[in-house]
């Protein structure tokens, strides 16, 4: 496929994963249609991507910077194997670290990709990536590398055969050699033959042994950190646990209280309208009292004055 085909296939690989399909459908039916069956095949048998090989492709099409970052990191550490034993122990520390760092970052990105496009990050899911871009940075030199931005299925890792096939100096002999039968005459002498064919090894081979031993080791140390850390946020939790039941049980009683305080409040509001309406009605009461001492004042005056006459006659 070369030309715009080309540019056709790499940009289904970039749509939406729920797109494509229709999408690839629709670039063969258009390349059957132009006389062109034997692409249209092609672009047919595409498989659509996994949800992690998708992310992965997303990486390579989105983040190019940092996806090369990576692949830069394998390189590294190839190189490191062929430089002089003096500083190759550092120098594949070094790229191994930084590769390290260049996974840590990818994965943020796929996380994000992932839940921006509407899919679940799931911890299975990141490690799916995670591992396909660790072998694309293992295989990235070989000229049957899987080619990214393209990929349909989760690529795993070369084995140690395979990384110490990559090794220059190793004869093929060395590295296809299959181990002889032990039998039970030589069985007490395992543990001898096993370290003599660890000094057999070649030394870049050995070197890149201890490399993983080193690796081994520091993913040990990471484990117990991690479980430091999860004992650490374990006792976080319980102690915001506790806190919580102490808020919660702070607030149960403050509401307590506010009911109580309500209560008070209605009871003292039905007082002091009781009161409002008693002293309603003693106005009331005063007004129709004066009203009858003004009345009684008038008929005591007229009552006087008829006695007066009276008098007079």
């Amino acid at each position: 496929m070369r030309g715009k085909l080309e540019d056709d296939v790499d940009a289904l690989f970039r749509l939406p994963l729920a797109e494509f399909t229709t999408a690839r459908n629709t670039l063969a039916a258009q390349l059957k249609k132009a006389g062109r069956g034997d692409e249209a095949v092609l672009v047919k048998a595409l498989v659509k991507p996994s949800i992690s090989a998708w992310a992965v492709n997303q990486l390579y099409w989105k983040h190019r910077e940092a996806f090369d970052r990576l692949i830069a990191t394998g390189e590294r550490f190839r190189h490191a194997q062929t430089s002089r034993l003096a500083r190759k122990v550092g120098d594949m520390r070094g790229a191994l670290d930084a590769r390290r760092e260049a996974l840590s970052h990818l994965s943020d990105l796929a996380t994000a990709l992932l839940r921006e496009a509407g899919h679940n990050p799931t911890p299975d899911t990141i490690r799916r990536i995670t591992t396909t871009l660790e072998a694309m940075s293992a295989y990235a030199s070989l000229a049957d590398a899987p080619r990214p931005g393209r990929l349909t299925h989760d690529v795993d890792p070369p084995g140690f055969d395979s990384l110490a096939s990559l090794i220059p100096g190793a004869s093929m002999a060395e590295r296809t050699k299959e181990p002889g039968r032990v039998t039970e005459s030589q069985e007490s002498g395992r543990g001898a033959t096993s370290a003599r064919r660890k000094a057999e090894l070649p030394a870049d081979a050995r070197q890149f042994e201890d490399t993983r031993q080193a690796r081994i080791a520091a993913a040990k140390a990471s484990l117990q950190e991690a479980k430091r850390l999860l004992t650490d946020e374990r006792a976080r939790a319980q102690s915001l646990e506790a806190a919580q039941k102490k808020a919660y049980a702070e607030a149960k009683d403050a509401e307590k209280h506010r009911r109580e305080a309500e209560q008070q409040f209605e009871k003292a509001r039905a007082a002091s309208e009781e009161a409002a309406r008693h002293a309603q009605s003693v106005t009331a009461e005063v007004k129709e009292a004066a009203k009858a001492v003004h009345d009684a004042k008038r008929t005591v005056e007229r009552a006087s004055k008829e006695l007066e006459l009276l008098f007079r006659e």
